[in-house]
Formats: C-alpha cells, sequence, structure tokens
C-alpha cells in the first residue's frame, strides 16, 4: 500500500514520522509548499507567504538533535493576520497595515517557536478581524475548499480553509462571536475555542477585550490536545487517563441557544437530530434544552459590549485614517448605535450574571451539544451568520466543532460540543469519542 503524500498527514502522524526518522521536517515541508502551490488560485486562504522562509526554518529544525527537539518539532502551523509574526508582515487585511512587519511575534507565537513549530505563513482575515465580508481589500476572496463558490467562513476563514484543504495540519484563528467555530464547521475540520483567556492575547489586534480568544484549527482532536497541552491549559480536576465512555453518559441536546435565535437551516437540523440519535444509539442519554427566558438578551448584550469595545479598538486607525476603514469599524468609534455607558455597564454585568448559571447547566450532563451554524456554508462573500457560536463566546465556555455531517448540497456541517469553563482538557476527551461516531456515521466524508 502507496504511503499517504506527507500533506495529508495530521500534525500527530507527521510528528509519528520525524520520531522514526521516516520524514523530515523539510520534506514534509515541500509536500505541503507543493498542495499549496496547486490550490491556492482556488482558496485563496493566505495573506502572506514565503517558500523560501518556510523552508530556512524547516532546515533549521531538521539539524536539531532528536534529544532537543520541542514536543511541536515540525508541526507546521498557519497564523491569522492579526497575531505578529516577527519574520513575515501582519496586515489585518487592511489598507493602513499594508506590508506592515513589526519585528516582535505575538505571545503565543513566541510559544509555539519555542516549542519547536514551524510558523509557516499568514492566513487571510477580513479586515480587523471586525466585519462579516471576506478579504477583499486586495487580491481575491478566499473561497470554501470543498466549493469555491461559498464562503470559507468567519474572519478566521483564511485558516479553516488552509486546514480543510490540506494545506496545513494546524491553524491559528481568534473567535469574538463566532470566527472559529463557523469556518470549522463550513470546511469541515475541528474547530476550538478555547475558554476565554485561557491563552495569551498579547501580540494580537483585539476587537473585544472580554470576547477575543485566540481559535484553534485541526483535522483531529489529538492534534488539538498538542496545542492546549503547549499552551498549558490544565483543569483543575485531572482528566482521567482512560478513555470517555459514551455509554451511560447523559448529553444536553440544544436545539435553540435562547428563544429569540433564528431556526437552523435544513442541514443543520438534520445535523443536530443525526448527532442527537448517533449518541442514543451509542447508549447515551440526551436531553433536549431549551435555554431559559433569563438568557433571551444574550446576543443583544453581546452585541452591545462589541459596540463599546469596537469604539476604543479602532479609534488609533479612525484617527489617522477613517477614510480607508469599513463603514462598520468607523460606524463602531462613532457610535452610530447610540450606546450610552449604563447601556454598556447592564451588559457587561448581565453577561457576567448569566456565566455561572451556564457552568452550573453544564455541569449536569457530559456536554452540551449544539448547532455550530445556521447551515451549509452560504454561496458569495458573506461570511454567514455567527448566532449559534455567539453564546459560548459570550458565556466564555469551550467550544468544539466536530465535523462529520453534510448539508443538502453535500457540504460539511459541524455540531458544537461545550462544557463548562476551564474544563478544555476534559472536552477534549468527551470529543475524542464523540468525534468518532460523528465522523464515523454521521454521513460526510471528505473526498480531497
Amino acid at each position: 500500500m502507496t504511503p499517504p503524500e506527507p500533506f495529508r498527514l495530521t500534525a500527530s502522524e507527521a510528528q509519528a514520522k520525524f520520531k522514526d526518522g521516516s520524514l523530515t521536517v523539510e520534506t514534509y515541508a515541500q509536500s505541503l509548499l507543493s498542495r499549496i502551490k496547486a490550490r491556492d488560485s482556488v482558496t485563496n486562504a493566505w495573506a502572506y507567504l514565503s517558500p523560501d522562509l518556510v523552508l530556512s526554518r524547516a532546515r533549521e529544525l531538521d539539524q536539531i538533535p532528536p534529544e532537543k527537539r520541542g514536543p511541536l518539532h515540525g508541526v507546521a502551523i498557519g497564523v491569522k493576520d492579526v497575531i505578529l509574526t516577527k519574520d513575515m508582515p501582519t496586515q489585518h487585511n487592511s489598507p493602513i497595515y499594508e506590508d506592515d512587519a513589526p519585528k516582535i511575534d505575538a505571545a503565543s507565537i513566541m510559544t509555539l517557536r519555542a516549542n519547536g513549530a514551524l510558523i509557516f505563513g499568514k492566513t487571510t482575515t477580513t479586515e480587523f478581524a471586525a466585519t462579516s465580508v471576506g478579504p477583499s481589500h486586495k487580491g481575491p476572496k478566499t473561497a470554501n475548499p470543498h466549493d469555491p463558490t461559498r464562503t470559507a467562513g468567519g474572519s478566521s476563514a483564511g485558516s479553516g480553509s488552509a486546514v480543510g484543504d490540506l494545506q496545513v495540519p494546524i491553524g491559528l484563528g481568534t473567535q469574538t462571536v463566532g470566527s472559529t467555530i463557523r469556518p470549522g464547521s463550513f470546511n469541515g475540520i475541528y474547530a476550538m475555542k478555547p475558554t476565554w483567556n485561557a491563552i495569551s492575547r498579547e501580540g494580537q489586534k483585539l476587537y473585544s477585550l472580554i470576547f477575543d480568544t485566540l481559535g484553534l484549527y485541526s483535522r483531529s482532536v489529538a492534534d488539538l490536545k498538542l496545542l492546549l497541552d503547549t499552551f498549558q491549559l490544565v483543569d483543575d480536576e485531572p482528566v482521567p487517563s482512560e478513555p470517555f465512555t459514551i455509554k451511560g453518559a447523559k448529553f444536553a441536546l440544544l436545539t435553540l441557544p435562547t428563544p429569540e435565535w433564528p431556526e437552523p437551516g435544513p442541514g443543520t437540523a438534520s445535523a443536530v437530530t443525526k448527532a442527537a440519535e448517533l449518541l442514543r444509539a451509542h447508549g447515551a442519554t440526551v436531553e433536549e434544552i431549551t435555554l431559559p427566558d433569563e438568557f433571551r438578551q444574550m446576543y443583544k448584550y453581546h452585541l452591545q459590549v462589541l459596540s463599546g469595545d469596537g469604539r476604543v479598538a479602532f479609534l488609533p486607525e479612525y484617527t489617522i485614517a477613517k477614510d480607508l476603514m469599513h463603514e462598520s469599524l468607523v460606524g463602531h468609534v462613532e457610535n452610530v448605535a447610540n450606546h450610552t455607558r449604563r447601556d454598556q455597564l447592564k451588559a457587561f454585568d448581565e453577561l457576567a450574571a448569566m456565566r455561572p448559571k451556564l457552568d452550573a447547566l453544564a455541569s449536569k450532563y457530559a456536554a452540551i451539544i449544539g448547532p455550530s451554524a445556521i447551515d451549509e456554508a452560504p454561496v458569495g462573500s458573506n461570511t454567514g451568520s455567527a448566532a449559534f457560536c455567539g453564546p459560548w463566546t459570550a458565556m466564555h465556555m469551550p467550544v468544539v466543532n466536530v465535523p462529520g455531517f453534510k448539508g443538502e448540497n453535500g457540504l460539511p456541517i459541524g455540531v458544537s460540543v461545550v462544557a463548562g469553563r476551564y474544563r478544555d482538557q476534559y472536552l477534549l476527551r468527551v470529543c475524542e469519542e464523540v468525534g468518532k461516531v460523528f465522523e464515523g456515521e454521521g454521513g460526510w466524508k471528505r473526498e480531497m
């Protein structure tokens, strides 16, 4: 049997080959670069990529003696272009920062490099990761690898598309409402928004201080765990060494996050229903729930906080180059929504009061299962609704998009699996087993 081309390997699979000497980082990088060369005209997932820089760093990693190699040795990672990288431009998809290249790494990049990662390039984003239209100020828009007429998702579209298209095994995104989870669903990959503030955000442009969270993309739960371990995310209660058992577990099925949310499309409705059926078939109890009315205004408060935070976040660029900014960002600074400071304080306080209540609800179940996106990726450049992702961002809870389902057009649809705050490692343990079921029996198979 012919072994798979290196670009098809997950990060964990590539690492095993680095360790046994059957694959070098340089050969691996060359395979990924060849994949990108063949596919980038379709996906347009990269804002900056230097093959010479990638191969130079790969050769350096190959020269490190085995006993001195880090836990992420050779792992190729695409980085959303709002996260600072000392050897590559960070442009925020804004003409204000075109070709701007700060000589400093963000804290997350410092950590990844110190552990042996191969920072591959910068992936596309919407303007300042804060608009709903795909990358457009220069070059073509990022496309969904499974249907280039459709969006690859939210502001982290480039990382989602690159990982979904096998161009890199791991991507970094960010999430302020749904910019990690939604692309995960659209591109048919695992996507994780960890507990808020569990990973340093120093060195990335923040839209919202109390919502922005680093996002993680991969094609396996094992690769997500590599990242959590590298960032030293540790639960208060040690995760049992034995695998999580679906049989006998109790899940909550959240069909509508709050009474005011939109109805899911047919693909998502079918995916959520099938997810529940599969869990029950494997011996779990699944209890259908809807959040009570006290959570009705969660999304309203979420958007109010974003409006207030945006007034501060985008003031510097507004001051120097208002005419080069998207109108929605200008609107934040000028407070066109007319939110008062009292409005903002109420939103802060109401959301803070909800969080321990959602933790208490989550603690009653092995996990909460819910929709990741309204439906399949929509046609065009609009990145789609983030409504179903917003609750877990607002509540600071960890969430993983688990792929495996498909919509009416055969495109991937994922399902969100959620746990209480700072139970990230536990959540991955649950997703490891749930993912086997959803990927194996959900009906969607990767064809590329």
